[in-house]
């Protein structure tokens, strides 16, 4: 399966950059960045800064970002407009989605829905994805817990999600 990630208002600097080595080990084709993630790329953020984000992303990548494809984008709704209408799939990492586009990673009913090409968004830590992306999913994945805690962090389910995704077709 061939998988972009949309990574939309991810707060932590470390998160991003340890999401960034699951995916360039996982054979992501690129990572995206929109919203208030932090990343050097970002067109508004100053020189300082951005060396300061880049430092601090390099410390839990690993020099993955050497080696994949990292963009930035301002409108991600133009953005996964222009998925769709290339054949891409976008699918939603999301708990608590009360929808009948949720399926649980790994069932036989989300197998049977998968396409070769996806954008998998991975949203805010804490609130997860902008609502205002919502229109543009065609489904949601939840990893099944089993314990006491609602989620994961954002970077260990974007590894269960993407092992789960590229193994799965």
């Amino acid at each position: 399966m061939e998988i972009i990630l949309l990574l939309h208002n991810i707060r932590s600097t470390y998160n991003v950059g340890a999401i960034l080595r699951t995916a360039e080990g996982l054979g992501v084709e690129q990572v995206i960045c929109s919203g208030y993630t932090p990343s050097p790329l970002d067109p508004n953020c100053m020189p300082h800064i951005a060396d300061k984000i880049s430092r601090q992303i390099e410390k839990t990548s690993l020099g993955a970002e050497k080696y994949i494809p990292i963009s930035w984008a301002d409108d991600p709704t133009k953005l996964l407009k222009r998925f769709k209408e290339d054949g891409y799939q976008i699918i939603g990492l999301e708990n608590h989605v009360n929808d009948g586009r949720k399926f649980d990673l790994g069932s036989p009913s989300l197998l049977s829905r998968l396409k070769n090409k996806a954008v998998l968004i991975l949203g805010e830590e804490v609130h997860g994805i902008d609502q205002k992306l919502y229109d543009y999913i065609d489904l949601f994945i939840e990893i099944p817990m089993v314990g006491v805690k609602e989620s994961f962090n954002v970077s260990v389910a974007a590894g269960i999600a993407l092992f789960a995704l590229k193994t799965a077709i």
